[in-house]
C-alpha cells in the first residue's frame, strides 16, 4: 500500500509464505493463555474429526497481520496511520502444525476521511491460504492511511 491518493480499488497483493510450527503453537498458548485441548492435547485430538491438533484461529490471524506488515516497503509502512478494524472474519478451514500460509488481498473500497493525520480509509478483502491453495481465513481489513 502507498499513500491514500495512490491507492485504487482493484489493487491486489500476495505475501510470501510462513510455516506455523510446534513452537509457534506452544508460544501462542503461553502468551494468550488459550490452552484449549484443540490446540494442546495431541492424544485427545488423534480421535477427533480433525485427526490432530489445530492451530489457534487467533494465531492464524496474527500470522496474517505479520505477513502483511513484512510484505510492505518502508514507504508503505510509513503511510499506515492505524489498523482501523476487521469485518466479516471467518475461520473457513482448520490450520495444522507445519502448514505454510500466505495472504492474498485486494483493495475493495477507498473512502476519504477528514482526520487529523489520515487522508482516508482503505478496505481490503483478504484471504489466508495454505500450501494446498485452500482458503483457511477470510476477512475484510480496514486501515487508516496518510
Amino acid at each position: 500500500m502507498t499513500r491514500f491518493a495512490e491507492v485504487e480499488v482493484g489493487d491486489s497483493f500476495r505475501t510470501r509464505g510462513r510455516t506455523l510450527t510446534e513452537a509457534d503453537v506452544t508460544n501462542f498458548a503461553g502468551v494468550s493463555g488459550d490452552f484449549n485441548h484443540l490446540h494442546t492435547d495431541a492424544e485427545l485430538m488423534k480421535d477427533s474429526k480433525f485427526g490432530e491438533r489445530i492451530v489457534h484461529g487467533a494465531l492464524v490471524f496474527s500470522a496474517m497481520t505479520g505477513l502483511l506488515w513484512q510484505s510492505r516497503s518502508e514507504r508503505e509502512r510509513d503511510a499506515v496511520v492505524a489498523f482501523y478494524g476487521v469485518d466479516r472474519l471467518r475461520f473457513v478451514q482448520p490450520v495444522f502444525v507445519d502448514d505454510t500460509l500466505h495472504v492474498e488481498g485486494e483493495v475493495v473500497e477507498t473512502e476519504p476521511r477528514d482526520h487529523p493525520v489520515a487522508n482516508g480509509l482503505v478496505r481490503y478483502e483478504v484471504q489466508v491460504e495454505n500450501q494446498h491453495g485452500d482458503v483457511v481465513l477470510a476477512c475484510e481489513l480496514l486501515s487508516l492511511v496518510e
